[in-house]
């Protein structure tokens, strides 16, 4: 009985030594979390920039409905536009 006493006293004392020593851990700073403001504030400038998204595509190139460009007439356009960029490049 002796033992079933002394070993319940030292149980308690060890858990009261942990509660002491656990509440003295110096506490940590907090620091705001703003990301969320910084997700808010960049979602409000996407919102914007959609506003203007029929301001830019009023300045990009249309073409007629009634002429489309035939794929090969076009593939060789952008190839002409590459080479004279690629010559551009070579000569600087």
């Amino acid at each position: 009985m002796r033992r079933f006493v002394a070993w319940v006293a030292g149980a308690a004392g060890g858990l009261a030594a942990y509660r002491a020593l656990k509440g003295r851990r110096p506490a940590l700073e907090t620091v705001p979390d703003t990301r969320a403001d910084d997700l808010k504030a960049r979602l409000a400038q996407a919102r914007e920039a959609a506003d203007d998204r029929e301001e830019f595509e009023s300045g990009e190139v249309t073409v007629d409905a009634a002429e489309p460009l035939d794929p090969q007439a076009r593939r060789a356009e952008v190839h002409e536009q590459g080479r004279a960029a690629l010559d551009e490049m070579k000569n600087t």
